[in-house]
């Protein structure tokens, strides 16, 4: 029987009390060296493949890349070796970043090159894994999920080409530009969804019949600054908070994210992978990739004593519903 609010739907079969696992990974550009490294020392750990152990991944922006990688049938070492050689292609250092950061986004080419060398034409649908995948749709002004058929609802989203929907949910406004797929035009579901926990909560309970007490949830983040806000924002307008706008909004709703999964989980079932680095150290479009690698060895290895018992779980055979 569902537990009270959540809706009992044909598709994968209730779990009872049999636990369900997601992985959720936030968005963050490069800084999605921090979260692949991690899970690829917690492969190395438990000497396992990370979907053989979460039910469902919801990944937003560089961790809907991450997830789509992990759906693909990759490795977490695989994406990150995919995040280390694509880097420098995607992001260009030195003047040229800089001008085509002020003057318009950076091109979508070399990104779409590199993920068409990766995927080539798969389906979304092929995926092994549950995925939930936002983005935001600029022209109808509304929310966009990618959802894999793991319910029979679930009709729209499987044929689209894995390349399109990493396109779609990685199209952060003044990186990169929306992408278009079928009229709709698309940007990064960061901007309501850079932690994607409650998307991935809302769908395991909703779409997978789980109940809410054997949802655990695992959230790896891309790294937190540690910032302290100036006075001169307090009464400050358009110019003095452009600089600090989006830092606060993704950190504000990856917070209101965390906490309403706690909240509604329990905090014991529900853990969350991240790092605190100063100000200025890595950004969407620069990171130092070997400071990354070194703080995901470190905190991994912290954090796989407590979260071991997740790499136990044998989750559900996910079988599409639909195709």
């Amino acid at each position: 029987m569902s537990e009270p609010g959540s809706l009992a739907l044909s598709g994968d079969s209730t779990y009872g009390g049999k636990p369900f696992q997601i992985l959720a990974i936030d968005g963050g550009g490069l800084k999605g060296i921090f979260a692949a490294a991690a899970l690829a020392e917690l492969e190395k750990d438990f000497d396992c493949c990370i979907v053989d152990h979460f039910d469902l991944i919801a990944g937003t922006s560089t961790g809907g890349l991450i997830a789509l990688g992990l759906g693909a049938g990759m490795t977490a070492a695989e994406v990150l070796d995919f995040y280390l050689q694509h880097e420098r292609a995607i992001f260009p250092t030195g003047s040229m970043r800089w001008r085509k950061r002020i003057a318009s986004p950076y091109p979508a080419e070399p990104l779409r090159l590199a993920l068409e060398e990766q995927f080539g034409d798969r389906k979304f649908g092929e995926s092994v894994v549950r995925l939930v995948i936002p983005s935001f749709d600029l022209a109808n002004d509304d929310v966009y999920v990618f959802r894999t058929p793991h319910n029979v609802r679930l009709r729209r989203d499987w044929p689209e080409r894995v390349v399109d929907v990493a396109l779609a949910t990685s199209a952060a406004p003044t990186f990169l530009p929306a992408h278009s797929l079928r009229d709709h035009r698309l940007i990064d579901g960061g901007v309501w969804a850079n932690n994607p926990s409650m998307a991935g909560v809302v769908e395991a309970i909703e779409a997978c019949s789980a109940s809410r007490s054997s949802v655990r949830l695992l959230n790896v983040g891309t790294t937190a600054e540690v910032i302290q806000r100036p006075r001169r924002l307090d009464r400050a307008g358009l110019v003095r908070w452009a600089p600090h706008i989006t830092d606060v909004v993704l950190r504000g709703q990856g917070l209101a994210s965390y906490n309403q999964a706690m909240l509604l989980l329990g905090s014991e079932r529900v853990h969350r992978l991240n790092v605190a680095v100063p100000k200025g150290s890595h950004s969407l479009d620069g990171v130092q990739a070997d400071d990354l690698r070194a703080k995901a060895q470190h905190q991994s290895r912290r954090a796989a004593p407590t979260i071991a018992h997740l790499f136990d779980h044998q989750p559900t055979p996910y079988r599409p519903e639909y195709k």
